[in-house]
């Protein structure tokens, strides 16, 4: 009994040892892809040989937050567009329920986030496909049709949905649905049904900044859509995603204990 009281005293002890050495963190935060340069924002935003807007580039943020900070409202009043079943189901959910935290993808909404990630527009030319690549977590993917296709009639609902996008000037729209109930919308533990139904509108007004306007309706959930607006920031030129797989190096234990953004805003 001494010997394992012995042990545990020496694993705290490394766990704040550990805090003081500041664990490394590659993927957002401090040691994440630096942003690119303020100068560079007055660059012209770059376009593709068809017209369309280039948006390539290592980028980070832009969603993966409390969706309550993208609306402008305070979580208490974004509660109260949520269904009772679903606010009640969101008050019983605790941290370490959350699959996103399990190694799990979070969903379409989330992989735009803390985390460097890329769009990828083929063929360059009149693109009929653009897919979302992130470094993180389960090294995720995302892919978008841009051939005009419709959503199928009874989708399979996965983790990313079915998505299709076309272009309002130099507006990306990106429609999403059948989308699971599996993820979390954000950290809060915000809930949905197979019946959400995303959209997001891309415009990159800049050089180094795109605007993410989403908006969420799940009448299964909600009881009115709620639209939510975030940017993203292009990395330092030069900067790549790198892999990452989620479960080779877990430390979500020892970082809840110190990182404010475990906790969704107003809740203990």
């Amino acid at each position: 009994m001494r010997s394992i009281v012995i042990f545990a005293v020496a694993m705290i002890g490394l766990s704040f040892a550990l805090f003081a050495q500041e664990l490394p963190r590659r993927l957002g935060g401090a040691n994440g892809p630096p942003d690119a340069d303020k100068a560079l924002a007055s660059r012209p935003v770059p376009k593709l040989a068809d017209g369309t807007v280039d948006l390539s580039g290592v980028w980070t943020d832009g969603g993966d937050r409390f969706v309550a900070q993208g609306t402008g409202l305070t979580q208490a009043q974004l509660e109260a567009s949520l269904q009772p079943w679903a606010l009640q189901k969101m008050k019983a959910r605790s941290d370490g329920d959350n699959p996103y935290y399990l190694c799990m993808p979070g969903g379409p909404f989330r992989l735009s986030g803390g985390f460097a990630w890329r769009f990828v527009q083929t063929p360059t030319v009149n693109a009929k496909y653009i897919f979302q690549l992130q470094e993180g977590n389960s090294h995720s993917y995302r892919q978008i049709f841009m051939d005009g296709r419709k959503h199928p009639e009874d989708p399979t609902p996965t983790w990313y949905g079915h998505s299709i996008g076309h272009w309002e000037g130099d507006t990306l729209v990106i429609d999403t649905v059948g989308l699971n109930d599996k993820f979390w919308i954000d950290r809060s533990g915000f809930p949905q049904t197979e019946q959400l139904h995303m959209v997001e509108r891309w415009t990159r007004f800049n050089y180094t900044t795109m605007r993410r306007v989403v908006t969420l309706d799940d009448k299964g959930a909600f009881t009115k859509p709620i639209t939510a607006t975030f940017e993203a920031h292009l990395s330092q030129p030069g900067s790549e995603i790198f892999e990452y797989f989620c479960i080779e190096n877990e430390q979500f234990g020892l970082r809840t204990l110190t990182d404010p953004l475990a906790k969704p805003p107003g809740r203990q």
